[in-house]
């Protein structure tokens, strides 16, 4: 809702800007995209990393 609002403020104040970022908005999350699946990918292999590591102390912890 927020960046509606701030959408309409800009368009009002400056329509072709707007237009422009109305655009391109879309354009730039299809290129940011790759980053964000290797971003969540790298997460997940951070975690599997970290459960492996704490393991054997959950493992102690259980008994």
């Amino acid at each position: 809702m927020v960046k509606f609002l701030l959408f309409c403020i800009l368009l009002v104040l400056c329509w072709p800007l707007a237009l422009f970022a109305l655009i391109l908005y879309p354009l730039v999350w299809l290129l940011l995209l790759p980053f964000r699946v290797v971003g969540i990918a790298v997460g997940g292999v951070l975690e599997l990393v970290s459960a492996i590591i704490f393991l054997p102390a959950r493992m102690l912890r259980a008994i």
